[in-house]
């Protein structure tokens, strides 16, 4: 998966900003895609911190520095965000937020200076997702961003979501979820195949909880009706094609479900750290979906490596929206 995908993004080289230059993980997740020169890294941080490698790549054009203390258009970056606020933030906010690395990287995006953003390292989720949502916004006709993880073991792939954002979502929200999920499975080369998630299979209890996830249901088919979906299922019944045959006979997901939308955050977190943890899956994410341009949050957790491979699905990302 992701060898196909440095081939693709190689060819482009999109820019993609990391603000969070003084992590240890992203420096050295930000040389080794700058010295294979798969994209071409833009790193928040002030020049006198870094040394070695980074300046070298620097001085090879490899990668960029940039801090907003030290950057020459930096005016120019508060009358953009002022502008793009509309009137709900004045100049003096908007230059207090630019010194904030996450603002700073996400009006390079937003003016077109950068492709992608990665964050989260030594943010949090709000801290990525706040200058997105305020500056990049969603895509006309979503209404919410969510948050998938891409779920990789040898040779599968799926999708979990939403694991990230929203809390208690709404059947309009879980049908805009497995729509935009639906789309981030076509992206990365599979053909989704969406199973509404629940405790309940095609009626086996009566809750409104269920119910939810029916009528979630009806509404992806209404809004697009060349999807492949199902629900209410549990999981064994969405993926395990022997208890498909019993528990959903006739679903049109045959047990072969690869993209999985959970009736609620509480649900998909644990779920997707579950099948991490205990069935040796790579996690990859969370991407944000749903918005104008790529933006995505990494774990505090995370390792150099999840970096690197998020800082590609981040830039094969700018490549198809």
């Amino acid at each position: 998966m992701f060898e196909d995908m440095k081939a693709t993004v190689g060819q482009a080289k999109p820019k993609i900003v990391f603000p969070e230059g003084g992590d240890v993980r992203i420096v050295e997740a930000v040389v080794r895609l700058a010295d294979e020169n798969i994209l071409h890294p833009i790193l928040v941080g002030e020049r006198e911190s870094f040394a070695g490698k980074v300046l070298e790549l620097e001085k090879a054009g490899r990668l960029e520095i940039r801090h907003p203390k030290q950057d020459a258009n930096f005016l120019e970056l508060v009358k953009a965000l002022v502008e793009r606020r509309k009137g709900k933030t004045t100049e003096e906010q908007a230059t207090e937020w630019l010194h904030d690395a996450n603002y700073y990287g996400t009006i390079l995006v937003y003016t077109g200076q950068a492709d992608g953003l990665v964050s989260g390292a030594a943010h949090s989720t709000a801290d990525t997702v706040r200058p997105a949502l305020q500056i990049i916004k969603t895509k006309p006709g979503v209404k919410r961003s969510s948050g998938a993880f891409i779920m990789v073991k040898e040779d599968e792939r799926l999708v979990f979501a939403d694991c990230a954002i929203n809390i208690t979502p709404d059947s309009r929200d879980l049908a805009e979820i497995a729509v935009e999920s639906a789309a981030t499975a076509k992206a990365f080369g599979i053909d989704p195949k969406v199973a509404m998630l629940s405790f309940s299979t095609k009626g086996s209890a009566e809750a409104p909880e269920a119910d939810k996830v029916v009528e979630a249901t009806k509404l992806v088919r209404e809004s697009a009706p060349d999807l492949t979906v199902d629900g209410e299922c549990q999981f064994d019944a969405a993926y395990v094609p022997e208890v498909a045959a019993k528990k959903a006979p006739g679903s049109p997901l045959d047990g072969k479900a690869n993209v999985f939308v959970f009736p609620s955050l509480e649900a998909g977190n644990i779920g997707y750290k579950m099948v991490q943890r205990l069935g040796g899956y790579d996690a990859v994410g969370p991407i944000l979906q749903g918005l104008n341009k790529p933006v995505n949050d990494l774990s505090r957790g995370c390792s150099v490596d999840d970096v690197y491979k998020l800082a590609l699905i981040t830039a094969l990302q700018s490549l198809v929206d």
